[in-house]
């Protein structure tokens, strides 16, 4: 069966698995006691939590500390975060993975981000023509009838 080709893996879950790690670890316990994950602190701040890593990992390790610092002292669902966010964020930026060391990861990265090279170029060609078509169609369309 030479024609068939293996389905990606990646189909249903097209998110970098380099992420899960970050992703999935506890930044503590909320008041009723259930661990948070930075998955859902990053959700429940109104950010895109793949984008958010994908952003964190390009910014390198101190840049991207320093910003996840500040997205967990605006997180208020965690007690523990109004005091001990700079431990947390310096701990869980370990968990990143290096964004420096891997071009597939970079690539990975920019994709979730939409870093897409060229595509707003051709959104740009695209919309360029239908308007020049609109035009001629409307300069055509509404001679004297001579």
């Amino acid at each position: 069966m030479k024609g068939l080709a293996m389905a990606d893996p990646n189909v249903l879950n097209p998110h970098p698995p380099e992420f899960n790690r970050f992703l999935h670890a506890s930044v503590g316990e909320d008041r009723n006691g259930y661990a948070v994950t930075v998955l859902s602190t990053l959700a429940r701040l109104g950010l895109d939590p793949w984008k958010e890593t994908a952003e964190l990992v390009m910014l390198g390790h101190d840049a991207a500390q320093a910003r996840l610092g500040t997205l967990l002292a605006r997180f208020r669902d965690v007690p523990a975060l109004a005091s001990d966010h700079g431990r947390i964020a310096r701990d869980l930026s370990e968990l990143l993975p290096e964004g420096r060391a891997s071009g597939s990861l970079k690539r990975a990265a920019s994709t979730v981000t939409g870093d897409r090279p060229g595509t707003s170029g051709a959104i740009w060609a695209l919309l360029a023509i239908v308007f020049l078509l609109f035009q001629m169609f409307m300069v055509g369309g509404s001679g004297s009838g001579e």
